[in-house]
């Protein structure tokens, strides 16, 4: 039979030390084709190397496909190298996949690829082979356009899927994958996503029969503590959100037309990506009363608006979007396609939307906040704004705390202020786009003055019946003070 051999060679096993693990692999070579198998221990190795061995001597036929002797009786599987997998598995999930998850599944396989290198022999730099993965290898729409020698290099140099049936080969590949590059462990998010996008991935080589099961199923593997709660460090009180947009307005051609733009997020507690996406059509405004005094159409002062809206333009970069935009146009985060959420204005929101759409008119498509140009604002552009407003704002010691650092932290100071001000968790988790439980997860810390509250709560509780007090009783036992 063609698939049959009886020549075999068994090389002596090679032994790698790593900053963690020490690997021992075994190679050996049926015909021309070369294989190996990485163990985490040494007895481990020597056994499976002295099986080999054994096979060999006494004239047992080695299959080509497993590279192992026919007696083993193991099921053979198709062999596909790790590069073929892994770009058929970015192609499979192109098409369903958002933008944002199409980039999040190219830094997953990317960040686990290093595991799967076969050889150094006139390897490309990391860098090179992280770009040329990521640009792509792990883009559908852009792999074609490449002329790269690094890809060619990959295609002929990443081992087998096969290969992550062994316990100690998958876990090295997950630690490189949870990993930054110096090898520090990555963020808990990063972590938690890099696992899951390869757990997908290995489902999909089972069902390919690349593998005989999901080898991350059985592997003992702690998820970096992390917590999504919101510290009351970041969040910016009423006084310095007013002071914040004022330096925003005053700042030259960028900053009047952004103010509304951070007011939204302020005011109404909208997403970065949810403020972006609004247009003229999702702002009611109160109408205006006549002012018979003056002659003149005035804003109602205690008139309340709303935003209604049920898209969002997050930005993911056009390297994934079909269309090559910044932005990818989407429905809400956590949301059907179409389904909307409505917002309360604030009188004050109020005024600043007027005053905007009366000095900026909508851009194309109807968008309220658009570039100087007329195109997307770029992510870029209201960032420096309000990292300018802060250093102006802000004092050193402020500015160099996590107090507004972050845009997004605007939106976790309105959602804290309507917590603070006794609105039903239900409602605000409806006006933020939240189930209650996640809402009370992330803001728990930010909610102020329910400490007070239960102690005062407490205090009533024990004095509703008076027993005797401390001071009765160690007067009694001869004790005159404390």
């Amino acid at each position: 039979m063609r698939d049959l051999t009886y020549d075999v060679r068994v090389y002596k096993t090679e032994v790698y030390k790593g900053a963690k693990v020490t690997t021992y692999t075994v190679r050996w070579k049926t015909a021309d084709k070369p294989w190996k198998r990485p163990f985490r221990n040494a007895a481990q190795a020597d056994t499976f190397r002295g099986a080999l061995q054994t096979a060999a001597r006494t004239g047992e036929a080695f299959s080509l496909v497993t590279g192992e002797p026919v007696s083993w009786n193991r099921v053979e599987r198709p062999e596909m190298s790790w590069y073929t997998f892994t770009t058929a598995y970015v192609d499979l999930k192109w098409k369903r996949a958002s933008s944002g998850y199409r980039r999040d599944i190219a830094r997953a396989l990317r960040d686990a690829t290093p595991a799967m290198l076969v050889s150094t022999r006139d390897k490309p730099s990391d860098k090179e082979i992280r770009k040329a993965l990521i640009r792509w290898a792990f883009n559908t729409r852009d792999r074609d356009s490449a002329d790269d020698r690094t890809l060619d290099w990959l295609k002929r140099n990443t081992l087998p899927v096969s290969v992550l049936e062994d316990a100690a080969t998958m876990r090295r590949m997950l630690d490189v994958a949870t990993s930054k590059l110096d090898g520090k462990p990555a963020a808990a998010s990063t972590a938690r996503r890099n696992r899951a996008i390869l757990f997908g991935a290995m489902d999909h080589a089972v069902e390919l029969k690349l593998l005989a099961s999901n080898p991350i199923r059985g592997l003992k593997w702690r998820a970096p503590k992390s917590t999504n709660e919101i510290s009351r460090d970041c969040v910016v009180n009423p006084a310095q959100a007013r002071r914040l947009l004022a330096a925003v307005a005053a700042q030259r051609r960028s900053g009047p037309r952004l103010v509304a733009f951070f007011a939204v997020l302020y005011y109404a507690g909208l997403r970065p990506e949810e403020a972006i996406g609004l247009c003229k059509a999702n702002v009611a405004l109160p109408d205006l009363v006549w002012n018979e005094e003056a002659g003149q159409w005035e804003e109602p002062s205690n008139a309340w608006g709303e935003l209604r809206f049920h898209t969002a333009a997050p930005d993911v970069g056009k390297e994934w979007t079909d269309e090559g935009t910044q932005r990818e146009k989407r429905q809400l985060k956590h949301r059907a396609v179409g389904e909307s959420r409505s917002v309360p204005c604030t009188p004050e929101l109020v005024r600043f939307l007027r005053a905007h759409l009366a000095a900026y008119p909508p851009g194309r498509d109807g968008r309220l906040f658009v570039g100087v140009n007329g195109g997307d604002l770029p992510t870029v552009t209201y960032r420096r704004a309000w990292d300018k407003a802060r250093a102006e704002v802000l004092s050193e010691a402020e500015y160099a705390s996590p107090l507004g650092r972050r845009v997004y932290d605007l939106r976790h100071a309105c959602l804290s202020t309507w917590l603070n001000a006794g609105v039903p968790p239900t409602q605000v988790a409806a006006w933020a786009g939240h189930s209650v439980d996640v809402l009370l997860k992330i803001y728990a810390k930010c909610i102020v003055g329910q400490d007070e509250t239960a102690k005062r709560r407490i205090s009533e509780a024990l004095n509703h019946q008076q027993g005797p007090s401390p001071t009765v009783i160690y007067a009694d036992h001869g004790h005159q003070g404390w």
